[in-house]
């Protein structure tokens, strides 16, 4: 059990549900038009299941990850980092491809709970779609470094990262709630998208030398590490930006302080970028992971307050 906890990668479960919480916290401070107050919006059904799939889908993607660079050999004594399960044979593929296949299943159930929580029996459209686009966020999770057309080994992981763990896991989640699109939040969705990209990149920046030898084209292998760290703080100060600009827009000309709370992320956000420019050594970059990772978490769960703030007032009002 031990080591398929490790192989589950704990410390990047976290970042993957950032979305869901910044989401779902949304829809709470934003009721809309039809309904009167924040709790005819938010379904803790819907929250609960949006957390395990999502959960789901970060752990299938980390089995799969472990399963198609173990086989492939490209986990092998050049990786930095901390030994995955096949490389170091504490796994067989065998078990891993159950795993992984097991892990899917459970998955696809949790979503197939989630759609039906937020639609019941009517909107068989909006069913319909969500349960298409589940099935396309669990296929491209294993898919990123397993089989001949693995995208993750032609430089596209960055892509499928943006899309499901940014725009989809926050916009997504939002809509099963609220059962509208709210422009204002593309923002933050972007911006977690862009910080969960980073996360990935600097992976890839610190893999950059092991992946080159076996052929795995990741982003950076392709456009090399001086400019990979442009691109790296490019993610990190457009997701900064897209904050700042999101509370600007959603609070007014209104200064108030506890919307603004997720500034205090911004600090080990922009210690990060200063340790990224000094570092020399990309392997060396392995101990950033976590700590972006977390910054990352700890933006939206700060956004969220900001949020939670505002829902406060309004049940006072309607109260």
């Amino acid at each position: 059990m031990r080591h398929w906890i490790e192989a589950a990668r704990i410390r990047t479960l976290p970042l993957s549900i950032s979305g869901i919480l910044v989401g779902s916290i949304y829809a709470l401070a934003n009721p809309t038009k039809e309904v009167l107050t924040p709790t005819d919006v938010f379904s803790w059904k819907v929250f609960s299941f949006a957390i395990l799939t999502t959960l789901g889908l970060q752990i299938l993607s980390n089995f799969a990850n472990d399963y198609g660079d173990g086989i492939k050999g490209t986990d092998n004594d050049d990786r930095v980092g901390p030994k995955r399960a096949i490389q170091s044979g504490v796994i067989s593929p065998a078990a891993m491809k159950k795993g992984i296949i097991v892990t899917a299943i459970l998955t696809l159930a949790s979503a197939i709970a989630l759609i039906y929580f937020a639609f019941g029996e009517e909107n068989i459209g909006y069913s319909l779609f969500f349960l298409g686009l589940g099935i396309l966020a669990i296929s491209s999770a294993i898919r990123y470094t397993v089989g001949n057309t693995a995208y993750g080994y032609k430089g596209q992981g960055d892509i499928f990262v943006f899309v499901f763990f940014g725009l989809v896991s926050t916009l997504g989640v939002n809509f099963l709630h609220s059962k509208q699109v709210d422009l204002q939040l593309i923002l933050p969705a972007i911006s977690i998208g862009l910080l969960s990209t980073a996360v990935l990149n600097l992976n890839n920046m610190r893999d950059e030398l092991s992946d080159k030898k076996v052929g795995k084209n990741t982003l950076v292998v392709k456009m090399g590490g001086a400019n990979a760290k442009k691109y790296h703080y490019f993610l990190v100060v457009a997701a900064m930006v897209c904050m700042v600009i999101f509370a600007l827009i959603y609070n007014g000309v209104g200064f108030k302080f506890d919307q603004y709370l997720f500034l205090i992320a911004f600090i080990p956000l922009t210690l990060h970028l200063r340790r990224v420019t000094r570092n020399k050594d990309p392997r060396a970059l392995d101990p950033e992971l976590k700590k972006l990772a977390l910054s990352t978490f700890f933006l939206s769960v700060l956004l969220c307050l900001g949020l939670i703030y505002l829902i406060s007032d309004i049940l006072v009002n309607n109260a």
